[in-house]
């Protein structure tokens, strides 16, 4: 007690604010929005709105978090950072090793939106800054909660800090037995660990593959097939290989004069305008069909508008899927990162008996959109989009490799190596 009071009397002196939280936070945390009035959370590396949030230790690099609270009058928005495990649990250490005295600060960047139908803030924030240096890697998680409700968290929101120490390289193949017209894509690579001391591949080392930053089917008990001096090869074994999905599905709302691609009719109910989209059928049965698309991502932007960030407006977009009769045992929804890449009840599409589909509506704001139908059984909770959607080897994915070190006696697992690469061009990027 006497400890807490010393660290709030600090706190008062230098002019910040120390709240001793009591975050009721699950044992694995996810991404994951708490209160229906914030949208459009984005998290990604200053300079690359489709990167993911992913730092390199000690470089002159930025993640930019930003979201929109509906909520017209200011909230007073405060966050901290927790360092996780390798499985996204926290970490044994104490916030203050990280963090140093002070573990909560202000959510003080925020911008009023201008000229839109749905009035909303965006709050941003940029990390590393002066109060939070990240100075050791691995998996952390941004929480945002309001200062009145210290307990209750808003935001969870998970981003990682890379100490590159290894060389991952990787490519896709066909699997064995998987016929000329296959569906799923097989993940190959070496991890080139050079001086970095390994004591015990098969204990200290855990690899976590992901594709489209995608989490519900990341592959994360890979062992390597084959261990030598310096390298760890994860190749030709049975573990590594995901469905090679199809292409995902877009639309566009930049503009609310005309319809953009995917769009059928725009029309304005106040207070708010409403996009209706092309209705969509099952593609389970259809070839593949290359076409150029972000991967499941999004990217705000509004014609005209040289801020989108407050001067794009928020729309209801609403979905069809033309199924004759209802799928017993599991629900649709409308997936990607307009998501979260969850299914929850913010996504989950409802039937319409007497019009024959599946029917849905977004509030979303202006910008170009990437997404599937996915449906998720209910007893074993797998989402399986390749149902509806169909699965190909030629589909085009982003796979990104994690290498995290921990022995059995460190107090937190280290990122050492990671790499994203795409598997039409088999190259890293």
């Amino acid at each position: 007690m006497f400890v807490k009071k010393i660290l709030l009397l600090l706190a008062l002196l230098c002019g910040k604010a120390y709240f001793l939280m009591a975050v009721d936070l699950p044992r694995v945390i996810e991404n994951r929005v708490y209160s229906e009035n914030i949208h459009t959370v984005e998290m990604y590396r200053a300079g690359w709105k489709l990167s993911n949030p992913i730092l390199t230790l000690n470089a002159d690099e930025q993640l930019l978090f930003s979201f929109d609270d509906l909520n017209v009058e200011k909230t007073d928005y405060y966050y901290t950072i927790y360092h996780c495990n390798r499985n996204w649990e926290l970490s044994s250490m104490s916030q203050h090793e990280y963090l140093g005295a002070f573990v909560d600060f202000p959510l003080d960047d925020y911008a009023y939106s201008q000229n839109t139908n749905i009035h909303y803030i965006n709050y941003m924030l940029a990390l590393p800054n002066n109060d939070v240096p990240l100075t050791l890697s691995g998996n952390y998680v941004l929480l945002v909660y309001d200062r009145q409700q210290p307990d209750a968290p808003v935001i969870t929101w998970r981003f990682y800090v890379l100490e590159p120490q290894v060389k991952i390289n990787a490519r896709i193949t066909r699997p064995v037995g998987d016929g000329m017209r296959g569906e799923n894509q097989q993940i190959d690579f070496v991890i080139d660990h050079g001086s970095f001391s390994i004591n015990d591949a098969y204990s200290d080392v855990k690899v976590v593959v992901t594709q489209n930053n995608r989490t519900d089917n990341a592959i994360t008990d890979l062992k390597p097939v084959y261990v030598s001096p310096g390298k760890l090869e994860y190749e030709h074994a049975t573990g590594n290989i995901f469905k090679g999905e199809n292409e995902f599905r877009a639309f566009e709302i930049r503009n609310i004069r005309y319809n953009g691609e995917g769009v059928e009719s725009l029309r304005y109910i106040a207070p708010l305008y409403h996009a209706t989209l092309l209705r969509h059928i099952p593609r389970v049965q259809q070839q593949y069909n290359y076409y150029e698309e972000m991967n499941g991502n999004f990217f705000i932007e509004a014609f005209n508008k040289r801020e989108p960030e407050i001067e794009a407006d928020y729309m209801m977009v609403h979905f069809t899927l033309d199924i004759t009769q209802p799928l017993l045992g599991g629900d649709i929804y409308v997936f990607g990162k307009l998501s979260d890449w969850q299914c929850n009840s913010q996504n989950r599409m409802s039937y319409n008996l007497d019009a024959r589909q599946y029917e849905h509506s977004m509030l979303l704001k202006q910008g170009y959109y990437n997404f599937i139908y996915a449906y998720k059984d209910e007893i074993s909770g797998e989402i399986k989009s390749y149902n509806l959607e169909g699965s190909h080897f030629q589909t085009e994915n982003d796979y990104s490799i994690y290498m995290y070190y921990g022995r059995l006696n460190d107090r937190y697992d280290r990122l050492v190596g990671y790499q994203r690469f795409n598997s039409h061009r088999n190259r890293s990027f």
